[in-house]
């Protein structure tokens, strides 16, 4: 079945106000920036996101969030994003925290079918015992928080009960995809990708490159086509860097080195 569409416009077209969205990426590692774009085009709101970052302030799910499209995230990392801070303080968004190996898992049990899972994360912590603060009203007052979660014994150790996570559609960025879906992540960009591409009932992959199928060897594919309902080529443009760590060259540093030195910058 030949999964590709023509345009990161027509692969979310359908995606509706209210939805649930799984979206890869680690910061701006492996974002689907292409298809995030386009959902800002088509105008969708009142979104649930699950994401590891809720974008990176107006870069990846933060364009989003800036137009006020979001109106809650299931995350495992918020700080890099003042706007979201604003929101969630002032009351004009839910926050759903989540242990970042948790919220791994829950995308995974849900792709795979599994309703639930014990995990010894959290045990003895708000994340078990509830009280996180979810939402605030303007004043400031906290009006919802997260609930207790059940806790069992098992071989002598606590564990807190987790149930899984699955999305309306996911949004999902790979180095390489063929027609019939199957996807190779490039490195740490394969971070929450697969996971999120698996808890979603509509997979959508943008893809650097496209190939014909076989063209991917069956142990290189990193999630397996059955995940993916449509793929579109976005090619290598609109990666962002989060932090540049970088510095200026001086004269010394950008000279050539003279021959009597080369050992020594060999050896440091």
């Amino acid at each position: 079945m030949d999964k590709v569409v023509a345009s990161a416009r027509e692969a979310v077209a359908d995606i509706p106000d209210g939805a649930t969205l799984a979206v890869g990426g680690f910061g701006l590692c492996g974002v689907p920036i292409a298809l995030i774009r386009a959902l800002l085009e088509q105008g969708a709101s009142g979104l649930t996101t699950i994401s590891n970052n809720c974008g990176v302030d107006d870069q990846a799910l933060g364009v989003l969030l800036y137009a006020g499209r979001i109106s809650k995230t299931i995350s495992s990392f918020v700080g890099g994003n003042k706007e979201l801070a604003r929101l969630y303080l002032s009351g004009q968004m839910e926050v759903e925290l989540t242990p970042q190996g948790t919220l791994a898992e829950k995308l995974r049990a849900g792709g795979a079918g599994i309703p639930a899972f014990y995990t010894p994360t959290g045990v003895g912590t708000m994340v078990a015992e509830g009280g996180i603060p979810v939402r605030y009203d303007a004043d400031g007052n906290v009006v919802k928080t997260s609930e207790p979660k059940e806790v069992r014994v098992f071989d002598g150790h606590q564990y807190v009960l987790e149930t899984s996570l699955t999305a309306d559609f996911a949004l999902v960025r790979a180095a390489v995809g063929d027609r019939h879906g199957n996807l190779v992540f490039h490195e740490s960009a394969q971070n929450f990708n697969p996971l999120a591409g698996m808890a979603g009932r509509i997979t959508i992959a943008e893809v650097e490159e496209l190939v014909e199928p076989g063209e991917i060897q069956p142990e290189h594919v990193h999630l397996p086509g059955v995940f993916v309902d449509r793929v579109v080529a976005v090619g290598t443009e609109g990666k962002g860097i989060e932090y540049r760590t970088t510095r200026p060259r001086s004269e010394k540093d950008a000279a050539p080195a003279a021959a009597g030195d080369e050992a020594t910058e060999a050896s440091a």
